[in-house]
């Protein structure tokens, strides 16, 4: 057990039973009152949002969380299978940690995963990734209006938004928070 000043924003606690991330921790000294730690946190596995006042010398459990790299290997069925690439151990990873970027993650691809005491409690796919245009309809000569965009699936199978002079076979880089397409890699 720590004392709430140790606390830091990014920390993992349990609170309550639960595990929250500490998005925002800040003393407050309010007039003639006690001091106290104002805190925003984010429960991981919901995703909904705890605020709570520890007084200075409250006793809280900072979660041990160890963050690693870790290479998507294949789906299967409710899971996604990884590799540490150190030991080359295999883990069953929960879709759900994933949340929408999921759908951008090609074999061979390397994420980011949080485990706390041999559990997986968050997954993070890289910001941006490269794949590759299996299917678009060519662009028409004079449809050039500003910023025109046209439908374009992926390697993935995953239809983005791509402006008109994508073709078939381009590689794109797609930013994987929010399905828009970035930039034509070379």
């Amino acid at each position: 057990m720590s004392k709430a000043s140790e606390v830091k924003s990014g920390n993992i606690l349990r609170f309550n039973g639960e595990l929250v991330a500490v998005e925002e921790f800040i003393h407050r000294t309010p007039g003639n009152l006690r001091a106290f730690y104002q805190a925003r946190m984010r429960n991981v596995r919901s995703g909904k949002l705890v605020e709570y006042r520890f007084r200075t010398d409250e006793e809280v459990e900072i979660a041990r969380v160890e963050t690693n790299d870790y290479q998507y290997l294949y789906d299967e069925g409710d899971f996604f299978v990884v590799m540490d690439n150190a030991t080359y151990d295999q883990f069953n990873i929960p879709k759900g940690l994933f949340g929408d970027t999921a759908r951008f993650l090609k074999e061979g691809m390397n994420v980011i995963i949080a485990f706390e005491s041999d559990e997986p409690i968050m997954a993070q796919a890289p910001t941006t990734v490269e794949l590759e245009i299996t299917y678009t309809e060519p662009a028409v000569k004079g449809d050039t209006s500003t910023n025109a965009l046209k439908l374009a699936t992926v390697e993935t199978g995953v239809e983005i938004r791509v402006p008109l002079f994508i073709n078939q076979g381009d590689r794109v880089k797609i930013d994987t928070r929010t399905g828009d397409y970035i930039e034509r890699v070379k």
